[in-house]
């Protein structure tokens, strides 16, 4: 992939990303600080890029025009999808838009609504209600009342196995990030999502989409920024699509970003332990100082189990991401 090409890829994001034109400032300055990390650490003008998108307003075909390869067209397009899908609600103009490119791209009307059912299983998977740790009452929504049979504060599973769920997912997302398919990719907000809203009913609460969204979001985790920078990271690393080397070269040169997107997970999980055990006490502001406490933390922790994130990427078939998060 030349650098045009790459320039090309990363325009389509950052429209994807500010499609809805619905993004709060909190996202919109996410999206903005990490396109100067990427810019600084690829050589690209990513901030330039940002500021084209959101003044110049690019033509989709012209953006695309440099993807030559029917694989480049369709990693433009599975990116977008990602993205819009990010924050687990597709709105009219980000479908609006995922059309537009999707004809730019010249992909057929199969090929695009087969990576949006994609997509959009992993995402709902996050939100199945059978997790094995309660039953949820009916019509459950943001109420504070408890789910049936259950008593608020008081988690329904042990100490031991709260540790082992979240660290599970946290091995399961950084071990995601190793892998080169964008599909990967997708499903490590939705497990992240999963992981609240798993936390949560287990304190006896009723949980939706809603909840599980702007609880992370109130950490100051960005959700579509999250996605960008994921598929940033692969993109410039060189990392999608078919690798030479295999898993091999791919674990040498995602480490970093595996290990934030653990620390990430591991903290995220964390601290709704504490806020739902706490009894929903804790505001905004303590809610994203733990946070970035325990964020800090977690990094530190990654490396002690890099092996196994290894080993679970290796093991990961793709194939069955929808199982592989309703099981987070």
């Amino acid at each position: 992939m030349d650098a045009q090409q790459t320039r090309s890829i990363l325009t389509v994001a950052l429209m994807a990303a500010f499609a809805d034109g619905n993004k709060d400032e909190r996202e919109r300055e996410a999206i903005r600080r990490l396109a100067e990390t990427l810019g600084a650490d690829s050589g690209v003008d990513m901030p330039a890029l940002y500021r084209d998108v959101l003044l110049g307003k690019p033509e989709i075909a012209t953006v695309v025009s440099a993807l030559e390869t029917p694989e480049l067209r369709q990693y433009a397009y599975e990116m977008a999808v990602g993205v819009a899908n990010a924050d687990g609600a597709q709105g009219a103009a980000e479908t609006a838009f995922l059309q537009r490119l999707a004809q730019a791209l010249g992909l057929s009307q199969q090929a695009a609504q087969a990576t949006a059912g994609a997509a959009s299983a992993v995402a709902d998977a996050a939100f199945d209600a059978d997790d094995g740790i309660v039953a949820p009452a009916e019509g459950v929504g943001q109420s504070t009342s408890p789910v049936q049979g259950a008593v608020l504060g008081k988690a329904s599973i042990s100490d031991a196995e709260m540790d082992r769920v979240i660290l599970k997912a946290s091995i399961t997302n950084a071990a995601l990030e190793l892998l080169p398919e964008t599909i990967a990719s997708m499903a490590i907000i939705p497990l992240q999502m999963r992981l609240v809203y798993r936390i949560g009913q287990s304190y006896g609460y009723a949980m939706d989409r809603t909840h599980a969204k702007d609880f992370i979001a109130t950490l100051g985790v960005g959700l579509t920024s999250q996605y960008v920078e994921q598929f940033g990271r692969k993109l410039l690393g060189g990392l999608l699509g078919g690798v030479a080397g295999g898993l091999g070269r791919t674990l040498g040169r995602q480490a970093a970003s595996s290990g934030l997107t653990f620390a990430t997970t591991y903290a995220i999980g964390r601290v709704a332990q504490r806020y739902y055990a706490g009894g929903r006490t804790l505001d905004a502001a303590m809610l994203k100082q733990t946070f970035n406490a325990l964020l800090a933390e977690a990094r530190g922790m990654a490396p002690r189990y890099q092996s196994e994130i290894e080993q679970a990427a290796r093991t990961i078939d793709t194939r069955n991401l929808v199982s592989l998060v309703r099981q987070g």
